[in-house]
């Protein structure tokens, strides 16, 4: 597969591998036998770049260290710090945040005893702790990078003043930011300011949480526990506004014999450069779709076309 560059030293497959759904908001977890696969399949498919987080549980970590245990040199591994837990206020997750220097270095031992490995590939601060300077976080990344616990750091749904100030202390290899065709906020200014100070865009949700492959409509039904099911941008009201935009990338796919999942990644890698996107699932065979999209190369012209139609298409960004 094509690479992408988060570092000096650090390339990783140009499509990545999204890992919170296999233990996190969709659903119940899925098996371990099954997830173990489908993670040792994408290295074989040529995926090596893998992103978890605490907060998906514990036991999203651990399931990375046990799939990589065997080929722990051949990924590269992305966790986060900063939420030390959840609570419930009228019946929704609010985040527990810590980002303390002391409590960072609890965090990154315990996430390297989960992903059995004795360093953090990229270790992101997953939401800024508005208690602590953001000078401090990055001060204490620089040293976790000279004691080989870290190799790089990343921010998540930072604010572009906290990426500059903790990028002039410590500078930041990526940034993590919802990205897709329903949600282009990035392009206001943030992709700028990445290729300005040479960071990488990595994208979550590129796939709108599954809406912009066409697999859902106004009358699906979801599983307990999947959070599809009081998302705003699965109400069939706002399904309805943005069905000219699945009409777009369903017409296109299928004149370029690709499915809509693949047409929706291939445009975003054809954006920028050193946009990394990480679309999650469960299944194999979509795995072998969404990594098929890194072989697909949008013309300049057919890039051009795409993005005018786009723009003249009215999007509903209601995402919660």
């Amino acid at each position: 597969m094509k690479q992408r560059i988060l570092n000096d030293h650090i390339s990783v497959s140009a499509i990545g591998l999204g890992c919170m759904g296999m233990d996190h908001a969709y659903g119940r977890p899925a098996a371990r036998k099954d997830m173990i696969a489908l993670l040792r399949h994408a290295v074989e498919l040529g995926c090596t770049f893998f992103d978890t987080a605490v907060v998906y549980g514990t036991a999203n970590e651990e399931l990375l260290g046990e799939a990589f245990a065997p080929m722990r040199n051949k990924v590269v591994l992305a966790t986060k710090f900063g939420i030390v837990g959840q609570r419930i206020e009228n019946g929704k997750p609010v985040n527990l945040l810590d980002s303390r220097p002391a409590s960072i270095r609890r965090q990154v031992e315990d996430s390297l005893r989960r992903l059995r490995t004795d360093r953090i590939d990229l270790y992101y601060q997953h939401r800024t702790d508005p208690s602590v300077e953001p000078e401090t976080v990055a001060e204490t990344m620089n040293a976790l990078m000279k004691e080989g616990k870290i190799r790089a750091w990343g921010l998540s749904n930072a604010s572009v003043d906290y990426m500059k100030r903790a990028h002039a202390v410590c500078p930041l290899a990526a940034v993590e930011n919802q990205y897709s065709m329903m949600w282009r906020e990035p392009e206001h200014g943030l992709f700028d300011l990445c290729e300005a100070m040479d960071i990488a865009f990595v994208a979550y949700s590129p796939l709108g949480n599954g809406f912009l492959s066409g697999r859902f409509t106004r009358d699906s039904t979801y599983k307990e526990g999947d959070f599809r099911s009081f998302m705003g941008r699965f109400r069939p009201d706002v399904m309805q506004r943005n069905q000219a935009l699945l009409d777009l990338i369903r017409d296109t796919s299928h004149k370029r014999g690709a499915t809509p999942a693949q047409l929706v990644l291939a445009w975003e890698l054809a954006q920028r450069p050193f946009i990394i996107p990480i679309p999650g699932t469960t299944s194999l065979r979509r795995l072998e779709e969404n990594l098929g999209a890194a072989s697909i190369e949008l013309g300049d012209e057919e890039l051009k076309a795409l993005n005018a139609a786009l723009e003249h298409v009215a999007v509903d960004e209601t995402y919660f």
